[in-house]
């Protein structure tokens, strides 16, 4: 494999993008690692080796002129940025815009500028759950799973990851051929989760009690984030020396972290922070669909005046009634792939993080 590779990561001051940085910094074959985002944070500016370079690239990935300017030079690019919306807020048209027409961008962009190697980061909701809500249990990367996602979200990365896998094999401007994967994680927890903190002021204030949505027969594949974004560095570098078996396949990431629901791991993170705090009860479908039912009429009655952020959406609450989980080892079978953070190292870890917040 080629010394000396510059890389680009989109969205690479976001969750996931900022630990596969800091993973690239490691590798002593990356030259340089820009960052391609729509805002700097502290953490990026503070970056880099006396080996490795990194450099921050203003731009957004809807306008492809800024994007292709970014990518000159680039040997590969590691696609992380996204509009990610769980609570379908977000207008259709804009999910459209930056995960479909983004990742559009960033493929022709490759072809354009001869940027031979590109890594999507997708999302397990691009399979599903499916709008009548069956559930995904333990699938493979090779399980025929019927239907529409039930997320907009959802329906944006699965177009964006069909024209990522689409583009595999294609011919740059002068000859390579463009080689893709993709990697879909799908519940993802460690330091900077953007509600782990909340929920766990939550338990606080609620007598050391962590209330539950999801039947306790649910499960979730969940997943910790440094091990997400080692699969992606990982995956970048082997397509380099495998690309007939790599290109064009998708890959759910996974690692030893126990199959369950989010209130679970709350649970478990939670209880090594404070032994007292408990799993409380169960609050059933019937009563959760009322207090949404009138949270959302009071939104529309005041959304003239006031702009009211949903706590839950009745789409959501679909999806924490099912269980969607993945049991897959292809991403070792094709490149070997191992977690590098055991599940209690992942807790401490993200317990660590945690802690630190609430000093703050």
């Amino acid at each position: 494999m080629s010394k000396d590779l510059v890389y680009l990561v989109t969205g690479g001051c976001g969750f996931i993008g900022e630990w596969i940085v800091n993973l690239l910094l490691r590798e002593d074959y990356v030259k340089e690692v820009k960052i391609f985002d729509l805002n700097e944070n502290e953490a990026v500016k503070y970056l880099g080796t006396a080996s490795t370079t990194v450099t921050f690239v203003k731009g957004d990935i809807t306008d492809f002129k800024q994007f292709s300017l970014a990518v000159k030079g680039v040997d590969v690019v590691i696609h992380c940025a996204a509009l990610v919306d769980f609570l379908d807020l977000a207008p259709f048209k804009k999910l459209e815009a930056i995960n479909v027409g983004g990742t559009e961008n960033v493929i022709n962009a490759c072809l354009a500028m001869d940027v031979p190697y590109l890594v999507f980061t997708s999302s397990i909701a691009a399979v599903g759950p499916n709008a009548n809500n069956d559930p995904m249990v333990r699938v493979t990367e090779d399980t025929f799973y019927p239907g529409e996602p039930l997320l907009s979200y959802g329906r944006t990365k699965a177009r964006a990851e069909k024209l990522t896998r689409l583009a595999n094999g294609q011919k740059t401007r002068n000859g390579k051929k463009l080689t893709t994967c993709v990697i879909r994680p799908s519940n993802i927890y460690g330091e900077k989760t953007p509600v782990l903190l909340s929920h766990f002021k939550s338990a606080k204030s609620n007598s050391n009690r962590i209330n539950y949505i999801e039947p306790a027969d649910t499960e979730q594949s969940l997943t910790y984030v440094g091990n997400i974004a080692w699969m992606h560095v990982l995956a970048a570098r082997q397509m380099q020396l495998h690309p007939d078996l790599l290109g064009g396949q998708v890959y759910y990431a996974y690692d030893e972290t126990p199959f369950n629901h989010r209130a679970q791991l709350n649970h478990d993170l939670f209880t090594a922070m404070d032994p007292a705090i408990q799993i409380g009860r169960h609050i059933p479908y019937w009563k959760m669909w009322i207090l949404v039912f009138i949270h959302t009429s009071i939104r529309v009655i005041f959304s003239p005046f006031w702009n009211i952020k949903p706590f839950l959406t009745f789409t959501i609450l679909k999806l924490l009634s099912i269980t969607y989980s993945h049991d897959t080892d292809k991403a070792y079978r094709h490149f070997g792939y191992k977690p590098i953070f055991t599940w209690l190292e992942s807790k401490q870890r993200t317990v660590k993080w945690l802690k630190q917040e609430l000093q703050k």
